[in-house]
C-alpha cells in the first residue's frame, strides 16, 4: 500500500452498516469518510477526491447505479457497488453504468477488503521518472504503454481501473487473440460464465472510449472462438 492511505467513501443508508465498514477499514490502514445517502455523498464529492467509492445499490431516494451513472459524467475514480441483489442482470446494470466491480449482500469484510485492494492494484502507477514512451497507435487514440494513459489528440481518455487494467493486458501481447476466461483470470475474478459477461460490458466501454463506431470494431476485435484482440495500426 502507498505512504499515504487511500481514502474511501462509504454510501450506505444502514447506520449499523456504515459504521461497521469504517471501524474495519480504518483497522487496515485506509482513510474512511462515510455518506447515508447519494445526497450526501454528491456534497461530499463536490469537496473531496477519493482513491475508491464502496456504494451501495438499494438506497432511498437516489440508488447507486444511478449514483455511479452520474459520477461516472465527470470521475473515473474507482466504484465498488454493495448489492443484495444476487442476480446477474442487477450486476451487469452495475458494471454498464461504470462501476469496476460488485460484491452480493451479505459479504465477509475479509473478502470486501480483498475486493477493495484489487481494484486499487488495477489503477495504474505514475511513474515519475522520464521514459521513451512506447506508443500504440489506434487511429486517432494512441495508448502510451509505459505511462498506461490514453490520449486523443492533446486530450487525456479517462479510463476507469478495470479498463486501464484490459489495456495493460491487451498491450502485452498486440495481434493476438486473449480469451475471456484469460481476461477473467488476469482481472483478478472469480471464474465462471457470469464473470465472462461482466468482461464482455467491460469490452463494451473500452471499445466506445477508442473505436470510430463501436458497433464494428477495427482496433478492439473479437476473434470468434478465441477471445478479444487489440490491433493496433
Amino acid at each position: 500500500m502507498n505512504e499515504i492511505a487511500p481514502h474511501l467513501l462509504i454510501v450506505d443508508d444502514d447506520e449499523r452498516i456504515r459504521t461497521l465498514l469504517r471501524k474495519f477499514l480504518m483497522r487496515h490502514g485506509f482513510l474512511v469518510t462515510a455518506a447515508r445517502d447519494a445526497d450526501h455523498a454528491r456534497r461530499i464529492l463536490s469537496g473531496l477526491d477519493f482513491d475508491l467509492l464502496v456504494l451501495d445499490v438499494m438506497m432511498p431516494g437516489e440508488d447507486g447505479v444511478s449514483l455511479t451513472k452520474g459520477i461516472r459524467e465527470t470521475s473515473e475514480t474507482p466504484v465498488l457497488l454493495l448489492t443484495a441483489k444476487g442476480e446477474t442482470e442487477d450486476r451487469i446494470a452495475g458494471l454498464e453504468a461504470g462501476a469496476d466491480d460488485y460484491l452480493a449482500k451479505p459479504f465477509e469484510p475479509k473478502e470486501l477488503l480483498l475486493r477493495i485492494n484489487a481494484i486499487l492494484r488495477r489503477m495504474p502507477e505514475v511513474d515519475e521518472a522520464a521514459t521513451v514512451p512506447k506508443v500504440l497507435h489506434l487511429g486517432g487514440i494512441r495508448y502510451d504503454i509505459d505511462r498506461g494513459e490514453m490520449w486523443q489528440g492533446e486530450e487525456l481518455v479517462r479510463l476507469t481501473a478495470t479498463e486501464s487494467h484490459l489495456m495493460r493486458i491487451f498491450s502485452k501481447t498486440p495481434g493476438e487473440p486473449i480469451s475471456r476466461g484469460t481476461l477473467v483470470e488476469e482481472l483478478g475474478r472469480d471464474k465462471g460464465q457470469a464473470q465472462e459477461r461482466a468482461v464482455d460490458v467491460q469490452i463494451t466501454r473500452l471499445r466506445r472510449k477508442i473505436e470510430e463506431d463501436p458497433k464494428q470494431p477495427r482496433y478492439l476485435q473479437t476473434v470468434r472462438g478465441a477471445g478479444y484482440m487489440l490491433a493496433p495500426d
